[in-house]
């Protein structure tokens, strides 16, 4: 699995944004979640509310029915999550070549994350245009609309991102 993957698996959705749970950041920079969460806190003024957040018990118990790797944590606190920009910021908290490198990826991830969004966004746009046009000139052929309604619905699932927070 590449670099790319491996990142872009470890994205979840939490309270509708895109983030990067603790556990998840210290194994990519090979640091203790303790030592990454203490650089946090000596420099909290860098990491606002939108930038990074706890997560609530019930949000941890729920991320926690869902995947079988987060079953064995036993950690004390809830974990935090980093937003992109959180996760940018920490990159001037942990000073090492691996934490630089792996900033880079992470942002590169979410750049092509982003651009795979407006792509099949706008096929999602071109495919309820096309339906219309079908719509507007087959009326005598309700079975042919069917169909094709039918194909195109087919076509934008398979668009979907998986929803993030629900890795596959």
């Amino acid at each position: 699995m590449n670099e790319v993957s491996t990142i872009k698996n470890l994205i979840l959705e939490i309270r509708g944004q895109k983030v990067m749970l603790d556990s998840d950041l210290d194994m990519l920079y090979e640091v203790e979640t303790r030592a990454l969460n203490q650089a946090v806190k000596r420099n909290i003024k860098r990491f606002p509310k939108h930038f990074m957040f706890q997560l609530t018990k019930e949000e941890w118990l729920n991320l926690r029915s869902q995947f079988v790797i987060f079953k064995n944590d036993t950690r004390k606190y809830t974990p935090y999550a980093f937003t992109e920009q959180g996760v940018a910021m920490l990159s001037s908290v942990l000073r090492s070549e691996k934490a630089i490198q792996i900033n880079i990826q992470i942002m590169d991830t979410c750049v092509k994350m982003r651009e795979w969004a407006i792509e099949n966004k706008e096929l999602a746009q071109r495919l309820g245009e096309l339906e219309q046009y079908f719509i507007q000139h087959c009326k005598d052929n309700q079975t042919d609309i069917k169909e094709l309604r039918e194909a195109m619905d087919l076509l934008i699932d398979r668009t979907k991102p998986s929803k993030i927070g629900f890795r596959g």
